[in-house]
């Protein structure tokens, strides 16, 4: 088994080498003359798309507003979720959730890492 901080080091130095790669990707199309030109266009199509989701929003405010709420519904329900998982597993016990269609789940965990500062 590979030790965790070489694997660490050769993420950090491949992060780099693509942020790199990005960086001239990027100067090549803005030296593109077309790309500059489709670009105009497409910010002209965006603030026309937007004043027309304006108006539409201003005609349907209830449910937009209704919207809102239920997905603020739906992340707290999930963090509850992944609360009583936690707790389930910690205690050794098997947790499966089915949907309406007999579709069973199963937990995922992930650990990613974070820069201490």
């Amino acid at each position: 088994m590979k030790d965790i901080q070489e694997v660490f080091r050769r993420v950090q130095k491949l992060k780099g080498e693509q942020k790199d790669l990005r960086k001239q990707y990027k100067e090549a199309l803005i030296s593109s003359l077309e790309n500059q030109e489709i670009s105009e266009k497409i910010k002209s199509l965006r603030q026309r798309k937007k004043q027309i989701e304006l108006s539409i929003r201003q005609g349907m405010e209830s449910e937009i507003r209704r919207l809102e709420d239920v997905g603020i519904d739906i992340e707290s329900d999930l963090e509850l979720i992944s609360d009583l998982a936690m707790t389930k597993l910690m205690k050794g016990e098997t947790i499966k959730v089915t949907d309406d269609q007999n579709s069973e789940y199963e937990p995922v965990l992930v650990v990613k890492f974070r820069k201490l500062t």
